[in-house]
C-alpha cells in the first residue's frame, strides 16, 4: 500500500494541473456518496465528533475519509482540533491501495474545487481578490486561485485578528513576488473593488453582503459548511447567478442553500449549474463580463476520492 504523508501531497503536483485533472474526473459520474457522524460530549460538556465521508466510483476506485474533531485538543495541548487520514481502494477487487493524510488532501481538495470553480466561473481578466479568514486553508485557496488566475495583481487578506493576516501576507509573497499582498481590516470596502470574493470563515450571520458586490465579481464560499451556517446574505444569492459543486452535497445540507430555500429567497431551479454540468458542458457557465457568480464549495465524499485518485497515480515511481 502507497503511503502519502503531507510533504508528498502538498508537493505533488501545481494547482493549475489538479485543476485540469479534477475536471478531466467530472466528465464521469461522480458515483455514491453516503456519512457517519458520531458525536461525544466529556465530562467539560466539550462535544467531539468522529466522522466517516466516504465515495465510490464503481469499477474506479472507492474510499473513505476518517476523521476526529476534539475541540478541546487546543486548549489542552499543542495537538490540532482536527485529524483525519483516507484510505483508497481499488475500484474492482476492493484492495486498499493508498493511505493519505486526510487534513493535507482536504487542503488540496477544497483548493482545487474551488479554483475549478473559479476557472469555469470567474472573468479570466481578475486583478483583485478579496480573501475573507486566514485559517490552515487560506494559502491554499489563495494559491490556488492565484495559479488559476495569473492577471491577479492585488490579494487583500482580512482576518478576525490582523496578525494572521499579516504573517499570511508574507508567507504568500515569498511565492508569488510579482503580487500583491496586503492585510486589512475592513471587508466591506474591499469587497466592493474585488474582482473575486474568497471566504473560508465558520459563521453563523452572512458577512458577504450583496450590495458590495461590484458587476463580474466571482464570489467562492468554502466556509459554511452546517445547516446553521451562511457566509452570503440573502442579496448575493438574488443578485448573483448560484452554483455548486454538486447537488447531491449541497442544496439539503448546508445553511448557505438550505436557510434562502426555506425561507423563499430562492428555489432549487436557481442553482444553474454544478461541475459536472460545467465540465459536462450541459451548461456554459458565465454568460456575460458583467455577472456576478456565486459558488458553493461543499465539499463531499466524492472529491476527496477524485483527488485522492489523482494523487495516488501522479506520484512518482
Amino acid at each position: 500500500m502507497q503511503m502519502l504523508d503531507a510533504d508528498n501531497i502538498l508537493s505533488c503536483m501545481p494547482f493549475t494541473r489538479l485543476v485540469d485533472e479534477l475536471a478531466a474526473m467530472h466528465r464521469e459520474p461522480i458515483g455514491l456518496v453516503d456519512e457517519m457522524l458520531m458525536e461525544s460530549t466529556d465530562e467539560h460538556e466539550s462535544i467531539s465528533h468522529f466522522f466517516i465521508r466516504t465515495g465510490w466510483q464503481p469499477e474506479k476506485a472507492l474510499g473513505a475519509k476518517v476523521i476526529s474533531i476534539f475541540p478541546r485538543n487546543n486548549q489542552q495541548r499543542e495537538w490540532p482540533s482536527i485529524q483525519a487520514v483516507y484510505i483508497l481502494f481499488e475500484g474492482t477487487n476492493g484492495t486498499p491501495i493508498a493511505c493519505l493524510d486526510g487534513t493535507a488532501l482536504t487542503w488540496i481538495k477544497t483548493a482545487t474545487d474551488s479554483a475549478l470553480g473559479s476557472k469555469l466561473l470567474s472573468r479570466s481578466d481578475i486583478e483583485s481578490m478579496l480573501m475573507i479568514g486566514a485559517g490552515q486553508m487560506a494559502p491554499h485557496l489563495v494559491s490556488a486561485h492565484c495559479q488559476i488566475r495569473p492577471s491577479l495583481k492585488r490579494v487583500h487578506i482580512w482576518n478576525r485578528t490582523l496578525d494572521k493576516a499579516q504573517n499570511l501576507c508574507t508567507q504568500l509573497s515569498v511565492t508569488f513576488g510579482d503580487i500583491d499582498f496586503v492585510p486589512t481590516t475592513e471587508i466591506g470596502p474591499r469587497a466592493r473593488q474585488a474582482d473575486l470574493i474568497c471566504s473560508a470563515i465558520g459563521v453563523q450571520q452572512p458577512v458577504i453582503r450583496g450590495e458590495w458586490l461590484k458587476p463580474g465579481t466571482h464570489v467562492d464560499l468554502i466556509g459554511a459548511y452546517r445547516p446553521d451556517m451562511r457566509e452570503a446574505d440573502d442579496e448575493c444569492l438574488r443578485r448573483g447567478s448560484l452554483f455548486v459543486d454538486a447537488r447531491e452535497t449541497t442544496i439539503k445540507y448546508i445553511g448557505e442553500l438550505m436557510i434562502p430555500l426555506a425561507s423563499g429567497v430562492i428555489c432549487e431551479n436557481d442553482v444553474l449549474a454544478d461541475l459536472s454540468d460545467l465540465c459536462q458542458q450541459r451548461h456554459p457557465g458565465r454568460q456575460s463580463d458583467d455577472e456576478i457568480t456565486l459558488f458553493k464549495n461543499g465539499g463531499g465524499g466524492h472529491l476527496d476520492l477524485m483527488c485522492a485518485r489523482i494523487l495516488h497515480r501522479n506520484q512518482p515511481g
